[in-house]
């Protein structure tokens, strides 16, 4: 059970710590950290091997969110954090309905393993009611969501949403599953990264029965995203060449070889329209692509020059960027860093238009239907934060639906000036 304190509390095991405090670095969008998640156990053992929180994730429909909590653990609890006793204030940024459900629906998992990889998917609802060839031919025991853990040892377990029953356990990696990602087209599939340098994408609707083994990487793969429409796969890993993978989920061969990143990539995210791909690497680097032409697009640089006048906590000093995820209008970018300071990029301006602090932060994602992003650090904890809605443009929206539905050689074949098929193509914003 989690329970809010009063924003001046401490932090005491188990609870649901409130905040209200932000660092603002212009007088631009903000980020303000408004809850903290804390592990039910004693803080001597934090930042210890095995208590790092590598995973956070939302549920497509964003009504539930998980977090790997380190020691084998992962909660799984009912989204929006929702309890009467918080304050209206905070649930109004939280976008909560004080009325609502308290937090008795969450699952305390024990998944038998450290905890590497994290994501929660869904089969895609049939249209009108048909089923596709494949789907008629199996009876699957999935018919709602799903969480998948990618675990040390190399296993993955997918546990049902919300009951948390156990449905397949995953054998076939031989060392830690440090990525997962779902796919959701007539089939529903998931694709696995591993350390031991491949991927591997399994059937669903049959029992987790493995579809294919891919094996281009040459060093680890730390992590893999599926396009919005699921017709594209990204893989990202370590080593000098092959760092950066563009796959097509209809062949399973690789379209693209992207090339830019000076040390290992160890992130990468689709935008909700599919029409941007950004990736993380230890070369202090984000680079954001055009995913249907590998063209770099821009090329957004971890300097500190704020740490210094920032309070950040003791942690790693290097610019080593360990996560990205892209806000759900398209318009900013969020990356988290060993610098201790979270970023929120605009992708007009190119730059970071919020800087907060965050010791030790791993990964970051944003909720899908809304202005919140989870972040997990290294002692197991998850903090969320608002960040300020860019009102789109009528512009942008337009161009956002128009690339969800058409091609990148659709577009460039449109009687329309220039500057037109420059701005569809996010060459300018």
């Amino acid at each position: 059970m989690l329970h809010p304190l009063h924003e001046d509390a401490g932090e005491t095991a188990g609870c649901f710590l409130l905040m209200d405090e932000y660092i603002e670095c212009s007088a631009e969008p903000r980020s303000l950290l408004v809850a903290k998640l804390v592990p039910n156990r004693s803080p001597e053992f934090d930042f210890k091997s095995g208590c790092e929180t590598w995973g956070v994730a939302f549920s497509p429909d964003g009504s539930y969110f998980a977090w790997s909590q380190g020691y084998n653990i992962v909660k799984l609890i009912p989204w929006p954090l929702e309890d009467c006793r918080i304050s209206r204030k905070i649930a109004s940024r939280l976008k909560l309905d004080t009325k609502g459900r308290s937090q008795c629906g969450e699952k305390i998992i024990d998944c038998g393993q450290n905890v590497w990889g994290l994501a929660i998917g869904a089969p895609r609802p049939e249209n009108g009611g048909r089923s596709s060839v494949n789907q008629s031919k199996c009876v699957s025991r999935i018919s709602g969501m799903v969480l998948a853990t990618g675990l040390a040892n190399g296993e993955i377990k997918l546990w049902e949403v919300p009951s948390a029953h156990l449905l397949f356990n995953l054998k076939g990696h031989q060392t830690v599953v440090r990525s997962i990602a779902f796919i959701s087209n007539e089939n529903f599939m998931l694709v696995s990264a591993s350390r031991d340098m491949t991927l591997r994408v399994w059937d669903l609707n049959q029992d987790g029965n493995l579809l294919h083994l891919l094996d281009d990487h040459k060093q680890w793969v730390y992590c893999c995203a599926v396009s919005p429409d699921s017709s594209k796969l990204c893989s990202v890993g370590g080593g000098k060449t092959l760092q950066v993978l563009l796959w097509s989920t209809i062949s399973y061969t690789v379209i693209w070889k992207l090339e830019g990143h000076d040390a290992d990539v160890v992130s990468c995210a689709f935008s909700p329209d599919g029409a941007l791909l950004g990736t993380a690497s230890y070369d202090k680097h984000v680079i954001v692509w055009d995913p249907h032409t590998g063209e770099s697009l821009m090329k957004l640089r971890h300097c500190s020059p704020a740490a210094a006048t920032l309070d950040v906590d003791d942690g790693f000093r290097t610019g080593f960027v360990r996560a990205v995820s892209f806000s759900q209008e398209g318009l900013n970018l969020a990356s988290v860093a060993d610098d201790g300071l979270l970023r929120i990029w605009s992708l007009d301006l190119q730059r970071p238009i919020t800087v907060a602090p965050l010791a030790n932060g791993l990964c970051c994602t944003f909720s899908p239907h809304s202005d919140v992003l989870a972040t997990g650090t290294r002692d197991g904890h998850v903090k969320f934060w608002t960040v300020s809605r860019v009102l789109p443009t009528l512009q942008h929206i337009c161009r956002s639906t128009l690339r969800h539905v058409t091609s990148i050689q659709q577009i460039m074949l449109l009687q329309v000036p220039k500057k037109i098929k420059e701005f569809l193509t996010y060459k300018s914003f």
